[in-house]
């Protein structure tokens, strides 16, 4: 198997604008050498526009964009030796598996045999070799995405560029092919930017995530720092389940801000660059469900007393609504043990103060 010549990309200032509408407004990325970086937001946050940038088919109207030392900003598509993976997968429907795959070499005139061993190669990094001479609509889903990667890879790009690769297989398939491009991506030691609105996918297998809302880019950190760490509402609302707390501060130390609510009193960090608030100042804390344990007793902070309301049950997880003066706080219990109705009342919500991020306040 080759080994890529790994580069760093970088996004210097990049604005895209359609008529009056700002795509993208002054963003800056650094994916390092080797990176499974992914763009992750809501649907025209402007991800994909920054990957039709990367890949050619759009132009800047601002900014610069750099794989490794070289400025290819204004390069055509086929110059820039990038590997694209498309969300219909794009296969030719006429060819063969191993067609398919040849079908880039072919149209940079390689002479054959180097044709065949970089299409074999690229076909048994995927684990379709069996399959070469298949059509397309022979093939299930993951095996036609597998074919797709397959294409990409012989072209020996610079960098991977996937566009909501998986967004077209069922759930378990998809979960089966996100640890497959982790494996090729890493074995190939390939740069790559991945694009999805998903955000298990991005969390079970970036290296780092960067996340978008309306143009702007909101974090960037790698899994663990954006879902316990997230700078903003949007981050920890996008990033899965979590409880927003109204409060007030009280008083801080150091990175410690102990805050009021109006269902007990709270001690959380505040992790942002911004300075810490002071006392008398509005904030929102943020609480995964995961975080808050269901107990028999309290503690002085961080604990709120209150009853069982409304419970949904999986089996090796429930979802229970804890509600204490009319605010409700959305708890997760793996191995439930509080789905008997008897024990709705007397029941605590316990949090440490490590799982409870401070945040700035915003209006709704």
């Amino acid at each position: 198997m080759f080994r890529n010549q790994m580069i760093d990309i970088r996004i210097e200032n990049i604005v895209k604008n359609f008529g009056n509408v700002t795509a993208l407004d002054k963003i800056n990325l650094h994916v390092n050498a080797g990176e499974l970086f992914f763009l992750l937001g809501p649907s025209g946050c402007g991800k994909t526009t920054l990957l039709r940038l990367l890949a050619g088919f759009y132009q800047p109207d601002e900014g610069k964009i750099f794989f490794g030392e070289k400025e290819v900003s204004s390069l055509p598509p086929h110059k820039r030796k990038t590997g694209m993976v498309f969300q219909s997968y794009a296969l030719w429907p006429h060819m063969t598996v191993a067609q398919n795959v040849a079908f880039g070499l072919q149209q940079k005139k390689l002479p054959s045999k180097e044709i065949k061993e970089k299409v074999e190669e690229a076909l048994v990094s995927v684990r379709m070799e069996p399959y070469a001479s298949r059509k397309p609509n022979e093939l299930s889903g993951g095996q036609q995405q597998r074919v797709a990667l397959a294409r990409a890879l012989a072209v020996r790009p610079k960098c991977l560029l996937l566009d909501e690769p998986l967004s077209n297989l069922d759930a378990k398939l998809r979960v089966e092919m996100r640890t497959e491009i982790r494996r090729i991506c890493k074995e190939f030691q390939l740069t790559t930017i991945y694009v999805t609105h998903d955000q298990t996918e991005a969390l079970s297998i970036a290296d780092r995530i960067a996340i978008f809302s309306k143009g702007h880019v909101e974090q960037i950190g790698n899994p663990l720092e954006v879902y316990k760490r997230p700078n903003n509402q949007f981050v920890a609302h996008f990033l899965g389940e979590t409880n927003f707390i109204p409060g007030t501060v009280v008083s801080t130390k150091d990175n410690e801000v102990y805050v009021k609510t109006a269902i007990g009193d709270y001690r959380g960090l505040w992790h942002l660059k911004a300075a810490v608030p002071n006392a008398g100042e509005n904030v929102i804390l943020s609480i995964r469900p995961e975080a808050l344990r269901l107990k028999p007793y309290g503690s002085s902070e961080n604990s709120t007393d209150g009853m069982i309301g409304q419970t949904t049950y999986y089996g090796e997880v429930a979802h229970y609504d804890f509600i204490k003066n009319g605010v409700t706080l959305r708890i997760s219990e793996l191995n439930p043990r509080h789905i008997d109705h008897s024990l709705q009342r007397g029941l605590f919500a316990n949090v440490v103060t490590e799982d409870v991020v401070v945040l700035p306040f915003e209006r709704a």
